[in-house]
């Protein structure tokens, strides 16, 4: 009994301890956008969603900006949120990450986008 009580504390701190949120601003070749959304959504994702620590990835289209300027060339953002920075590295260090990321980083206008590793609080 002790020993199940021990590891449902250990699932709980594992549970409560704050996720990491990765923003990638992208400028997505407007010719091949389509292409981009579909390697998303049928490739990148359904992979990502099967490693440890996964919680949640998106890719929103710039709008506009609506105080100050948007970054220039930017037109979508990724945004990939994991349980912790351990485990999303985990993630970007596999074969699978390998074969799926080029697939829409082949999409982009340049390869010399912006990343931002932040703590959700």
């Amino acid at each position: 009994m002790l020993a199940a009580g021990a590891a449902g504390t250990a699932g709980l701190a594992q549970r409560t301890q704050h996720p990491i949120v990765l923003d990638v601003d992208l400028s997505v070749d407007p010719a091949r956008e389509q292409e981009m959304l579909n390697h998303f959504h049928n490739s990148f994702k359904p992979a990502a969603m099967k490693f440890p620590g996964y919680i949640d990835v998106k890719i929103c289209k710039l709008r506009s900006a609506l105080q100050g300027a948007a970054p220039a060339g930017v037109n979508y953002r990724f945004q990939l949120t994991y349980e912790s920075e351990d485990l999303r590295r985990k993630w970007v260090a596999s074969d699978t990450h390998r074969k799926v990321w080029p697939l829409i980083e082949n999409t982009l206008k340049s390869k010399d986008y912006t990343v931002l590793l932040f703590d959700s609080m």
